[in-house]
């Protein structure tokens, strides 16, 4: 792979009054599989707007391979788009619909017929290029608008919540097979979605963006695991949020007075600063951790417990603070009452400190 191979270079938007982005940086490695993720309003499709060309930005650069594409339409630049309606020509067959990109470029029609007849095969649907678009099923119809945006080779596929149409079932399938077309085809793609799971089922770097702003970039274990912002830790599944103040230091660990004790742990803060501990709810534990660094949280009360399948997801307070609630995944087998007061664990190593509070 080779380093900015995409580059957003201080991106503003403006529509009126309403700042959709605000000075964005941001750079993209060659055959890396982007997923820009937010809430609704965060900025993460006018972002990809900007890179497919179909909005200008009000200030700022955007390069491809060293090239400024700022102003370019999108026909002249190196990138194709896949929509979440698909865009799909009903009055023509599949094999039609590929080649239209390919037709657009002057491509004969036998050259073109056949490279779409090779890129069915590639996207599992070898031998219906001769069918009409209403003969095929949601996840058909992605695959076939998949096939005509990388038919023509793009150095860039943006993709702008291709999979929100789509049953659960079929949804988290697509996904896999994204992933696996990626990395046949080596092509960078650029992928927009609000929906953390599929964030992480699928990317190699997830940009997590808020108010047009991005407030973490990573792999997603590390965005999981280490969240850089409070914002992303929340954003990132569910989380708890305990809120401190740091009183010292003891080797690499920060000493941090909370509601439910002093607490250390390893992290970038300064004296007499107020922090939030983010916990994810499978790092909480009923019974001490067999590790060096377990930490006690106080007694807690189960208030109910909800099956979801391969785990349980409890609701517990503290029994010392109703202000302190918790959630807590345990393993599906292990079934607990309501009402039950049990002592509350966690790893120093596993608790996130991050600078400021809600």
């Amino acid at each position: 792979m080779t380093g900015n191979f995409v580059e957003f270079s201080n991106i503003t938007k403006k529509f009126d009054e309403l700042v959709a982005l605000d000075d964005v940086n941001l750079t993209i490695d060659h055959g890396q599989f982007v997923v820009l993720l937010g809430p609704s309003g965060s900025g993460k499709t006018t972002l990809l707007s900007i890179l497919g060309g179909f909005l200008n930005p009000t200030s700022g650069e955007v390069r491809i391979e060293g090239e400024t594409v700022t102003d370019l339409p999108p026909a002249r630049r190196p990138t194709v788009t896949v929509f979440q309606d698909y865009a799909l020509f009903p009055h023509m067959t599949v094999r039609d619909n590929i080649a239209f990109g390919l037709a657009m470029r002057k491509v004969t029609k036998s050259e073109r017929h056949q490279r779409a007849d090779e890129i069915l095969a590639t996207v599992g649907l070898e031998g219906l290029g001769s069918r009409k678009i209403q003969q095929l099923s949601g996840g058909q119809r992605q695959r076939v608008a998949l096939a005509r945006a990388i038919v023509v080779e793009p150095k860039v596929l943006l993709l702008d919540e291709p999979l929100g149409a789509l049953d659960l079932k079929i949804r988290r399938q697509m996904q896999d097979e994204l992933v696996q077309l990626q990395r046949r085809i080596e092509t960078t793609f650029v992928h927009v979605t609000h929906d953390q799971e599929e964030a992480m089922n699928i990317a190699d770097v997830v940009v997590v963006m808020s108010n047009g702003r991005i407030e973490d970039v990573g792999p997603p274990e590390r965005v999981y695991l280490r969240p850089s912002s409070l914002f992303s830790a929340n954003f990132m599944g569910d989380t708890n949020i305990l809120e401190g103040r740091t009183v010292g230091k003891s080797a690499n660990k920060v000493k941090m007075e909370t509601s439910v004790g002093t607490i250390a742990a390893v992290g970038n803060v300064g004296a007499n600063e107020d922090v939030s501990l983010s916990i994810r709810p499978e790092q909480l534990y009923l019974e001490k951790p067999k590790a060096s660094d377990a930490v006690n949280l106080g007694n807690v009360r189960i208030q109910s417990t909800v099956f979801q399948g391969p785990q349980r997801l409890c609701h517990a307070v503290s029994v010392d603070s109703s202000k302190n609630t918790w959630l807590i995944r345990l393993p599906a087998q292990l079934t607990i009452e309501d009402e039950t007061v049990i002592p509350l664990w966690a790893k120093q190593s596993e608790i996130v400190v991050i600078p400021g509070i809600s």
